[in-house]
This record gives C-alpha cells, structure tokens and sequence, in this order.
C-alpha cells in the first residue's frame, strides 16, 4: 500500500477528547458524592449527571471516527464486547457486597435484598430495559448505562448504512433534525397529559444522543471542518448554567429563561455535541490544548474504569460514616474519597481491563478476519477535513 493510501487508512488521534472524557467522568462522581457529602452547590453539582448524555454523545462520534470499513460487523460487536465487559464483570463483584444484603437494614436506604433473577440481568447487562429502579440500578448501580451502550453498538453497523451515502450537510442535516424531534418531544411531553416519556426505555429513549454523535463524526470524515471554537463552548456552558440555577437572572430574562429551564436536556445536548465537534477540529488543525496533557489523557484512559466502580466506593463509605451534615465542611471528604475511587479506577484498568480487551481482541481478529478493502472504501474513507 502506498503511504498516501496509509495516511487515508488512519484517522488521526483525538486526544482532547479523551482528556475530555475524564472530566465527564469527574462531574458523575460529583453528582454522586452529593450523596455522601451534601454541599451548598448540590444543584450545579447535580448538573454532573449530565456527563452520561456527554458519553453517548461521545461513544457514536469515537465509533464512527474510529471505524475501519473493512471491519466486520461479527468483528465489530466482538471488540465492543472485550472492550466494556471484562471490567463491567470484575466492578459487579466489587459491588454487590456494598448494594446487596440477605437482611438489607432499613436506613441503609441503598442496600437491596439478594435476589439472583434481578441480579443475573445486570450480569447480561439488560437491566436497563426496565425504569423500576430496583432493576435499572440492579448489581452496579452505574452500569444501567452499558446496557443503553450495547443497544448503540447493536445499531451502529445499521446506523452507519444509513449515514453512507450522505455528504457532510446531509448528516449534519440528520443530527439537526434529531435536535429539533427532541426539542419537539419535550415540548408536547410537557404539554399533554396523555403523553410521558416515562414508559420508554432508556436505550431508546437516549437514542438521539449517540446517532448525533454518528452524524457528527460523519460529516468531519466526509470533510466537514466547525468553525466553532472551544472557548465559546464553556462560555455558553456557563451562561446555561447561570440561566438555570439562578432563580433571579431566569425570571429577568422572561421566556427565555423559562424555556432555557424547560429544555435544559435538549440544550446541554446542543453543548455536548458542539464541545465534541470543535474540541476534535481543533485538534485536527493542530491547535493547542490543555485537554491533550499527557495526565489528562491517562486520566481520560482509565475514566471507564473509574466511572464503573466510583458509585461503588462512595456507598462504602457511606455505609461506614453515614452521610454527612449539609454544609461546606463536606468538602474535606471529597478529596480522600476521590483517592480511593481513582485507585480502584487504575488498578481495574491496568490489570483487568487493558489486558483482557487485548487478549479477547486478538482472539477475535483471528476468528472474525478482516475482509479485503473494495473500491468503494476509498470513497469513504475520511478526508482532510475543510470548512463547510
């Protein structure tokens, strides 16, 4: 193969947006300490929960930037199964002892009682299907996420037919469109009675997010450059918060304010989208950033395994010390806490995790070869991206 031919075969590393990654991670782990330690931010604290919608975003642009279409889809399915099940497996058995009991006391609120029917669907990772919580937050509580993540991966070898023969306006036309249908489902949620999101699943439910995060990634390999940068991004990031934990500015901006609070959802999606697109052009063009710290980017590695077994550090120790009085004195178990949790987090990740993904993607490779690139690969393929 010809070095031009290699250069086109592979896309170029995005590493802000891991060292992004970790910092949606971090803002989970936030909203969860709440939990432990309540501090008088707790709503924008609460705000980090919104990390998991950034991983979806996330997850369909990474796999979609990153997809080889000599890739079998057998292939496929099998790399996401040796990338997210081998630590998924070992952070269930860490904790089931802190979410389990045969005779669960009544304060410990987040102790549930063994029962095996339950627990083997969080084992299968299909607790997510249902929205009782005694099974969406069954075994690992955190987990109810790779259960709308294995639905993404069963679309993303369809998704990805659907996106082929689109130029970059009409994929970013598809994700606007997603945008607009969420807006729209809120609005008539809202409005009617009669109609709730409550009654469908969450891998259904979460959808859009993921298949924006296709379109998005799409479009770039198709030649699509944003234009948008960074910076402006956080600043608006900022403002949506202010708008919506701010009771005064909210009311001064009237109706706008009032719908910013109403489509918080549907906005902070916007964001995630928009900080995923401009933090990968900037990176494509070769600028500056922070997010590509050697630290940041380890921390980014290791933010999967970190995500799995935080929930299960913060109710141990809540288990042992109870939670703690409401007040800015709280912080002081933040840092040991995050400690703790940061070194389950690498140790999952350096010794199950890492070699496990490897070991079971090399045997996969062997039993799902690749096929023999066609010509209309080349088509395909991910161009140097231009401005649109």
């Amino acid at each position: 193969m010809s070095s031009s031919g290699s250069a086109r075969a592979v896309e170029p590393r995005l590493d802000s947006l891991t060292g992004l990654r970790w910092w949606a991670a971090f803002g989970v782990f936030a909203y969860h300490m709440t939990n432990l330690a309540p501090l008088p931010i707790r709503e924008v604290l609460d705000l980090g929960n919104y990390g998991v919608m950034f991983f979806f975003v996330l997850s369909g642009f990474v796999l979609t930037w990153s997809a080889r279409p000599q890739t079998t889809t057998k292939a496929f399915y099998w790399r996401r199964f040796a990338r997210i099940y081998p630590a998924h497996a070992v952070a269930l058995l860490l904790a089931i002892p802190v979410f389990y009991s045969l005779t669960p006391a009544a304060e410990d609120w987040w102790v549930k009682p063994v029962d095996l029917g339950i627990l083997l669907l969080s084992v299968v990772l299909l607790q997510g299907w249902s929205r009782d919580p005694v099974i969406l937050f069954s075994g690992n509580p955190a987990a109810w996420t790779l259960t709308v993540e294995a639905f993404f991966y069963a679309l993303h070898p369809f998704i990805s037919r659907v996106l082929k023969p689109l130029r970059s306006r009409g994929a970013l036309l598809v994700a606007a469109g997603l945008v607009l249908g969420a807006i729209l489902w809120r609005v008539i949620d809202l409005a009617s009675p009669l109609i709730s999101s409550s009654w469908i699943p969450f891998p259904v439910l979460r959808l859009a997010e993921f298949a924006i995060g296709m379109c998005l990634a799409h479009a770039m390999r198709r030649g699509w450059m944003p234009r948008l940068r960074p910076g402006l991004v956080l600043a608006a990031a900022a403002a949506l918060v202010v708008i919506i934990k701010v009771e005064t500015i909210a009311q001064w901006l009237g109706p706008v304010g009032r719908a910013a609070q109403l489509l918080t959802t549907e906005l902070v999606l916007v964001l995630c989208a928009a900080a995923i697109a401009a933090i990968a052009a900037r990176d494509l063009r070769g600028g500056r950033s922070l997010l590509r710290h050697r630290l940041l980017v380890r921390l980014g590695e290791a933010s999967y395994a970190f995500y799995l077994v935080h929930a299960t550090i913060i109710y141990a120790v809540l288990a042992v010390v109870g939670q703690q009085p409401f007040g800015w004195g709280s912080l002081l178990w933040y840092p040991p806490v995050f400690v703790v949790a940061l070194a389950f987090a690498f140790a999952l990740h350096l010794y199950v995790e890492k070699p496990l993904e490897r070991r079971l993607r090399a045997w996969g490779d062997r039993r799902f070869a690749a096929r023999p690139p066609r010509p209309e690969d080349e088509e395909n393929s991910p161009r140097t991206p231009a401005a649109l």
